[in-house]
């Protein structure tokens, strides 16, 4: 990635986390010393270090504005202090919804929009470095991992085919676009009515192709009450990017 480019980075932490169970919004619930959110903000900053600027816009729930976007402000300013420039947007009522709000918040100039779940908070820094790299080189790419297990395709709960796994890959994010692609993909999404699962689906659903970067099977998203421990024993083994 050229260190002319200017980034912004969408992080979605709108989310409810129901299937948690926990009563503090997914995105702020604590890993160590720190809510997911800032150990998903500290690992991207370091992937687009070599930018020439960052712009962080978080995108949340009208209701945490006032309980833990407060509460933890003061930890995130210190975070980005000198590194990006911080915005708060409320999030839409689906993921798809968040994007666009998010984008109607990137200044025209940004070359790069990094989109990515809060709730993947243990993201690989160097994996992501070259997922920007690929974005700036082919317009789009995310992160990936292949399918490891063997897919069964179930009808009525009997099996009816062994399914090839060979060309499966589960999605991850960060997926990073060039911002006017990823302009035109959220409006024809919108003209189409397409309801998208990610944002390299909108960008497929547009005719525009997406790099794969393999990912790692640690840059898990939190969803169950179980990924907790999971995420703090992964992060007892690698360094936090938080001073």
């Amino acid at each position: 990635m050229s260190p002319r480019v200017k980034v912004a980075i969408l992080l979605l932490a709108a989310g409810r986390g129901t299937r948690l169970g926990a009563s503090t919004p997914k995105a702020w619930l604590p890993l160590g010393d720190h809510p997911l959110l800032l150990h998903s903000t500290a690992r991207l900053l370091a992937a687009t270090a070599e930018a020439r600027r960052t712009d962080l816009v978080v995108l949340v729930h009208p209701d945490d504005r006032q309980g833990p976007v407060r509460e933890h402000l003061p930890a995130l300013e210190r975070l980005i202090a000198g590194r990006a420039t911080l915005t708060f947007v409320d999030g839409g009522a689906t993921r798809q919804g968040s994007t666009a709000n998010g984008l109607a918040a990137v200044a025209e100039d940004v070359d790069l929009v990094v989109v990515h779940d809060a709730a993947r908070c243990l993201l690989p820094i160097d994996r992501t470095r070259e997922c920007l790299h690929a974005a700036d080189r082919h317009g789009a790419a995310l992160l990936a991992i292949p399918a490891a297990d063997t897919l069964k395709r179930v009808r009525d709960g009997m099996v009816v085919e062994t399914v090839d796994r060979s060309p499966i890959w589960y999605a991850q994010t960060p997926q990073i676009a060039r911002r006017e692609l990823l302009q035109r993909a959220v409006e024809h999404a919108e003209r189409t009515g397409f309801a998208a699962t990610d944002d390299a689906s909108l960008l497929e659903h547009a005719g525009l192709p997406v790099a794969v970067v393999p990912g790692t099977a640690g840059n898990l998203k939190i969803t169950r009450p179980d990924d907790l421990p999971l995420a703090a024993a992964l992060l007892a083994t690698d360094r936090s990017p938080i001073p």
